[in-house]
């Protein structure tokens, strides 16, 4: 189908849970609203029973990472917010709302989220460029009571967690004792890497453009660059991204098309896994990393098997977070997530490591990770 003429208009309408009519117009507005305003006023947590708030989440972003695109601003970036919108809502039964914002400056985007926090259950940080993205998550997580939740980051790693869980099943791995070479120290690459060593995982190397993150590199190095590198590439490895792949086990790629070819793959340990991520193009073709001798390969995309997509996880994890009233998104509680995820594939094959984006079952698994329902949520 034309993706224009799907977005003829907008993909989004707000549509009323009541219906309007003389007889019932004073009780859903005034004079009758007086008496819901008076019920949050003396209890304000009587919001989440009588607003959207505990089934709503803002989606916000600056379009300064827009997949696959860049930097491109607000008016670019709101078609995708929409679009995320419509998964939140056909998959996950949430209300989501795109709120682009006219500026890249952390404080300003902090500040705006801080304002609009109250109507919200949860914020969905969404196409936020690295190392930005990193600190205004946390400076929302220290300000608010509401999760807040960087997708491109978190989503991306428990998605990839969960695909690494069973492909290591299906080559015979141990996955905590694999040698790991990531391609990309953006929000997607710094975030997998941490919950990868969370996991327990330790061998491994994180490349950008200019190379390895090693300790004390001085070229195009931010805070969480500095900080990753600390916790990786435990041998100062100095080479090139074709000579790291040599015995590696594991390639994860969120970074640039066709940086690998064939003859890299032919390097790596036996039953190699491959995880190509970036798109639209990935960081090699699957054709090409099978003729490499790849035993399973995954893409960022829903023409090849094994897509690993992040939206296998953000609508279970805002309606386990909204459901459980849960504030903090843990590194504990994403490792359930994941390994709830791989568990729905009962019998991994290397071309079906990962549940399909559609499977209706998959937000309910993620959400019940949270746990039980709040009483009156």
């Amino acid at each position: 189908m034309n993706p224009l003429s799907l977005s003829k208009n907008g993909k989004l309408n707000v549509v009323s849970k009541t219906k309007l009519t003389s007889k019932n117009i004073s009780s859903i507005y005034t004079p009758g609203i007086a008496d819901v305003v008076a019920e949050i006023v003396k209890d304000q947590g009587k919001i989440y029973d009588l607003t959207w708030k505990g089934r709503t989440v803002a989606i916000v972003s600056d379009g300064s990472a827009i997949l696959g695109i860049g930097n491109r601003g607000p008016e670019a970036a709101l078609p995708v917010m929409e679009a995320k919108a419509v998964l939140f809502q056909e998959l996950g039964g949430i209300n989501a709302v795109p709120l682009v914002i006219d500026t890249q400056n952390e404080d300003e985007i902090v500040k705006f989220i801080e304002t609009i926090a109250p109507g919200f259950g949860g914020i969905n940080l969404e196409d936020i460029s690295a190392p930005r993205c990193f600190t205004i998550e946390e400076k929302l997580k220290k300000s608010l009571d509401i999760p807040v939740f960087h997708d491109d980051q978190h989503g991306t790693a428990i998605v990839v967690l969960a695909g690494l869980l069973n492909a290591a099943k299906v080559t015979g791995k141990n996955l905590k004792k694999c040698s790991i070479v990531i391609s990309g120290a953006g929000a997607a690459g710094i975030a997998i890497t941490r919950l990868l060593l969370h996991y327990g995982l330790s061998n491994v190397i994180i490349f950008d453009s200019k190379g390895p993150l090693y300790k004390r590199r001085k070229a195009q190095m931010n805070f969480a660059k500095k900080k990753i590198a600390s916790r990786t590439n435990l041998k100062n490895f100095r080479g090139t991204l074709h000579e790291a792949l040599k015995e590696a086990d594991i390639f994860i790629g969120v970074s640039a098309p066709n940086i690998i070819g064939s003859s890299d793959i032919k390097q790596m340990s036996q039953k190699p896994i491959v995880f190509a991520l970036a798109n639209p193009c990935p960081e090699i073709m699957p054709g090409e990393a099978k003729k490499g001798g790849a035993a399973v390969i995954a893409t960022g995309r829903s023409d090849f098997g094994n897509q690993i997509n992040n939206a296998l996880v953000f609508p279970g994890i805002f309606k386990g977070a909204l459901r459980s009233r849960t504030i903090s998104i843990t590194d504990e509680i994403k490792i359930k997530a994941a390994k709830a995820l791989s568990a729905m594939i009962k019998d991994p094959a290397p071309t079906r490591i990962i549940p399909r984006v559609m499977d209706k079952r998959v937000v309910n698994v993620i959400a019940n990770v949270f746990g039980k329902s709040r009483a009156g949520s």
